[in-house]
């Protein structure tokens, strides 16, 4: 998600300064994204720039409130009606490791895949302990990001189990510390 439609979307709510806004988004998800305050403030100059919210004259405490605009509640409806794509995400560093481990020479992938299913087990019994067991219709928005996170890690220690499972089956190429991997280097059982 970015920064620009989280603070859309905190701003449908009512005007807000920046230091608002970054308590806002924290406490929304849960404090798992936290924001740099300087991010949230370049973030706003864009949003006033391409006129999805205005800036209102400073307050009495010195600081100046943002509202969002009819412009930005439009571009807030359609955020919020597209789907995200796949291709909309950050690419994964996890697979781009595993698969340069497994083409560079001297690395040992087996023990690349196993330090990484250590640190995601970790993780995830850590979010597991966070899960709130009194539930309270107000920690919605905080158990579906913590949910999330759970449901990641362990898509991720699944795939681990897969990749541990495909290096078992996999036989590299001959000199494939000299030559670029091709795509027969890459046939493993699925």
């Amino acid at each position: 998600m970015s920064v620009r439609y989280g603070l859309l979307a905190l701003l449908e709510r009512g005007p807000m300064h920046g230091y608002q806004l970054r308590a806002a988004f924290e406490e929304s998800t849960g404090g798992t994204w936290p924001l740099n305050i300087g991010q949230v403030y370049t973030t706003l100059s864009r949003l006033e720039r391409d006129e999805l919210v205005h800036a209102m004259p400073d307050g009495d405490d010195g600081h100046r409130d943002y509202e969002i605009t009819d412009a930005g509640r439009a571009e807030l409806a359609q955020w919020f009606a597209t789907p995200v794509g796949r291709a909309d995400r950050p690419r994964d560093e996890l697979a781009i490791k595993l698969a340069l481990a497994l083409t560079t020479p001297g690395v040992d992938i087996q023990a690349v895949v196993q330090t990484q299913r250590t640190a995601t087990v970790r993780s995830l019994q850590e979010l597991t302990r966070l899960k709130p067991a009194d539930a309270r219709p107000d920690d919605l928005p905080w158990r579906l990001v913590l949910d999330a996170m759970i449901f990641q890690a362990e898509a991720e220690v699944r795939w681990l189990d897969h990749c541990e499972a495909s290096l078992v089956r996999y036989t590299p190429p001959p000199d494939a510390a000299t030559q670029p991997a091709t795509e027969s280097s890459w046939e493993v059982s699925r």
